[in-house]
């Protein structure tokens, strides 16, 4: 008898691109991809964080390079992917957070927070995949989502709604592009240690909060996220698409 073999895990081959790369999920999610194989383009507005996040990935043997990229500039979205060769991987991890009552919540918020977070995410996405239909070259979208784009949560009316904006666009997208092999799909993480979420975190009554409402007990790691973005960039999830995976811990679930 002929057992079945798993799919390979492994990305040799395969370029990617990750976007606000220089630290916390950013960095973990190429330093994974690269740990498989992959040849990964890291992105970030900032150039000396960039720079040492791709030289920290190459220093343990693997390849990664840097490259300076405002993602809410449309112009330099379109310079950045005439240049290039296509990728098979993206993974749109560029996002920030204005926590605030939604009364208190401004038009200058509001645009902060939905330029990045959607306008950025969907115009990124739309040049690389041109990029990818024009060459032939089939592949995987990655977008890095909310256990809030699932759920409410006060003070978060922005974050909640672009987040949810993630989640039906990856879904919109999967069905236009299924045709060209390009699959599109969501990592929606619970409350993970970040730079970004480290002065919420450090207030004794949010981190309590939150701990409440995670199942399993504790905060996430970047770590926890590594393995489901290697898993949905390569052959593994081949049949996966126009999904999220929620790794919150159980908020969810509830």
């Amino acid at each position: 008898m002929d057992l079945p073999k798993i799919p390979s895990f492994r990305l040799d081959g395969r370029r990617a691109l990750v976007t606000g790369a220089g630290r916390g999920i950013g960095l973990a999610l190429a330093a994974a991809l690269a740990e498989v194989g992959a040849d990964v383009t890291l992105v970030a507005r900032t150039g000396r964080e960039i720079e040492e996040a791709a030289d920290a990935i190459c220093r343990a043997g693997l390849l990664a390079r840097a490259a300076v990229l405002d993602v809410t500039d449309m112009s330099a979205i379109a310079r950045f992917f005439d240049v290039r060769e296509a990728f098979h991987i993206l993974v749109n991890n560029a996002g920030t957070n204005r926590p605030k009552p939604m009364c208190d919540v401004t038009v200058e918020d509001y645009h902060a927070v939905f330029d990045l977070n959607v306008r950025s995410t969907f115009f990124i996405t739309q040049a690389c995949v041109k990029r990818m239909i024009q060459h032939d070259t089939t592949g995987s979208l990655i977008h890095i989502g909310s256990q809030m784009g699932h759920v409410g949560a006060p003070n978060r009316s922005l974050y909640c709604g672009s987040k949810w904006a993630i989640e039906g666009m990856s879904k919109a997208f999967a069905l236009d592009l299924a045709r060209y092999g390009i699959r599109s799909n969501v990592i929606a993480p619970t409350f993970i240690e970040t730079a970004m979420t480290q002065a919420f975190l450090e207030q004794e009554s949010f981190r309590s909060s939150v701990l409440e409402k995670i199942k399993l007990g504790r905060i996430g790691r970047v770590e926890d996220l590594m393995g489901a973005a290697v898993f949905l960039a390569g052959e593994a999830s081949a049949l996966v698409t126009g999904t999220s995976l929620i790794v919150d811990g159980g908020w969810t679930a509830d």
